[in-house]
């Protein structure tokens, strides 16, 4: 009798070893409910090579750290259309490549697509398993496990690699404090820090080589993160912008749909709300016919009216009577401007509390005065900064929103009424000047950490 060939036990993550590709580790997650395996691929290209199809690409082959990249080629055994968990579907480069776990090793086939958002880099369904493998769900890593001291051994990483990260700044003004601020800080940290205008940066949309173009035909592909710092009249091309550096493996420290959904104002609210946040009484409506109702909806006058698309305390304004308030009203909606009445916090007195939060933790708070004469407290408005203790619901308020937002950083407004905290804003582009002036904090140091940390550089001593 035939003996059969005894199957290789693993757990439910494990590393990989592709020889052909160039990969000496890769982990992944053994999925026997998944069909297809997958493996993170960005900068897609397909060329010929001696009449044959074959496709180069890119590969950050170790989760949340964008330092380790590999560039890998292979023949091109298909094109399939590939239907995810969530289901949608993307038409994907099929390979076919050995692959090594433990001591065996054998061929299987590799779908490319773009994991970042994924908890790995690759993928092992069943196809690749079938008659090789079992899968003990109770185990991890049951063929051994990878320190970072290996991962750095195996892909060559020295101790004197000083070199710091390429950095782009998305934004329009590069002497904007808070632009020149972030670009020394990260200068200072030992990184190379790019300004991106908006305005110059055009795009390549393909599915297979998606590029960002700057300023006479550069070609921006080698970027390791992007700090989008968008202002508000170029959310919709900034966003493109940024989403397009995500889909080349670039990361970015806000990501673009949580600023697309921050700014908003009509939505994030309705997300706020959600995640069981409170806010001021807030009414909204399309018609002016609505008006009358409108206002009684959220208690009547005093009141405040925002244009949804107005910033830094620019459209906003406060409606002392019945009569002015429907005057303002029935004016914004006379040129089709889509606008919030919100209720007036009377004992607030002009102040609110501005919280800056990165990577889920209040880093700096300060509180805002609006100038005598001036109920807006924005700075951008006369308004005067001053350090202030947050309390700790203001903090876990400010964290909370942050996260119901999607952001990494974010400048949290919060006013404080006689029934506690209510949040008012939640900005994806805040402002340092005031924040770093008043409290001395160096806000913008604190966000060149956070890309570090996320992508697990370490500066050399």
């Amino acid at each position: 009798m035939k003996k059969t060939e005894e199957k290789l036990i693993v757990g439910s993550d494990e590393w990989c070893i592709f020889p052909q590709l160039g990969i000496p580790g890769v982990k992944a997650r053994v999925d026997s409910g998944a069909k297809t395996s997958s493996l993170h691929a960005f900068n897609i290209h397909a060329f010929k090579r001696s009449g044959q199809p074959w496709v180069s690409f890119d590969i950050h082959p170790v989760q949340q750290n964008r330092k380790i990249s590999v560039r890998c080629e292979s023949p091109i055994i298909d094109r399939r259309v590939i239907k995810s968990t969530n289901g949608a579907a993307e038409k994907r480069y099929v390979i076919q490549t050995p692959v090594k776990l433990g001591e065996k090793i054998w061929e299987i086939e590799l779908t490319l697509t773009n994991r970042d958002s994924m908890g790995y880099r690759m993928l092992l369904g069943r196809e690749a398993m079938n008659g090789r493998i079992l899968v003990d769900p109770s185990q991890t890593l049951a063929l051994g496990r990878l320190s970072e001291q290996d991962i750095r051994q195996l892909y060559n990483i020295t101790d004197s690699e000083g070199s710091g990260l390429k950095i782009g700044l998305l934004a329009s003004n590069p002497e904007l404090y808070s632009n020149t601020r972030i670009m020394d800080a990260g200068t200072e940290r030992g990184h190379e820090m790019i300004f991106l205008n908006i305005k110059d940066c055009y795009m390549k949309l393909d599915d297979e080589t998606p590029e960002v173009h700057y300023r006479g035909g550069h070609i921006v592909d080698d970027l390791d993160a992007i700090i989008p710092r968008i202002r508000p009249s170029a959310t919709f091309y900034g966003c493109a912008l940024t989403r397009q550096f995500e889909s080349m493996g670039i990361y970015s420290l806000n990501s673009s749909a949580s600023i697309s959904q921050s700014r908003d104002k009509l939505f994030s609210l309705q997300l706020l709300i959600k995640s069981g946040l409170d806010i001021p009484v807030t009414g909204f409506a399309n018609s002016p016919i609505d008006t009358k109702e409108l206002i009684e909806m959220v208690g009547g006058a005093p009141l405040i009216v925002k244009l949804l698309e107005g910033t830094q305390g620019r459209g906003v304004v406060l409606a002392e009577t019945v009569k002015a308030a429907e005057s303002v009203i029935n004016a914004f909606k006379s040129v089709n401007a889509n606008l919030l009445v919100q209720e007036f916090i009377k004992e607030a007195d002009g102040k609110d509390v501005r919280l800056f939060v990165i990577n889920n933790r209040v880093v700096a708070a300060i509180e805002r005065t609006a100038a005598p004469g001036e109920f807006r407290a924005n700075l951008h408005q006369g308004g005067s900064a001053t350090v202030v203790k947050a309390t700790s619901e203001e903090k876990r308020i400010a964290v909370r929103a942050t996260k119901a937002m999607g952001l990494t950083v974010a400048g949290v407004d919060v006013i404080r009424s006689r029934v506690g905290p209510l949040l008012l804003e939640v900005n994806s582009s805040p402002g340092l000047e005031g924040i770093e002036n008043a409290t001395q904090k160096d806000v913008a140091g604190l966000m060149i950490n956070a890309i570090e940390k996320t992508l697990k550089y370490k500066r050399a001593l």
